[in-house]
């Protein structure tokens, strides 16, 4: 089993080929490839590189699918006795990506 862990938009995601993700929102059109290169550790059958902090000859190649907002998340703020509350709803934006191969760069 070939996978590996990559950071992007400050998060940790483990990720395999052949799979598809959804990460914060790149600003790449749908359709585009995009190379992911900040990888963390990789496992590809028997062998384990751990990165220190990265792994800098590999890159992951993943293809954006589509963007779309996750659901609505409701904010409610009051302070006691001050007659002060406020309500705001924030819907995050994502982007779906389709992880084609691990690959090294030459």
């Amino acid at each position: 089993m070939i996978y590996a862990i990559l950071e992007t938009s400050g998060k940790q995601i483990w990720v395999t080929p052949g799979k598809f993700y959804d990460l914060d929102k790149i600003h790449a059109n749908p359709g585009d490839y995009i190379k992911l290169e900040k990888i963390l550790f990789l496992r590809n059958q028997q062998e384990i590189t751990v990165g220190q902090p990265c792994i800098n000859k590999m890159y992951v190649k993943g293809k954006v699918l589509k963007h779309f907002k996750g659901r609505k998340i409701t904010v409610f703020k009051m302070k006691p006795k001050k007659n002060m509350y406020s309500k705001n709803g924030h819907r995050q934006e994502f982007s779906r990506v389709f992880i084609e191969s691990i690959n090294t760069k030459n």
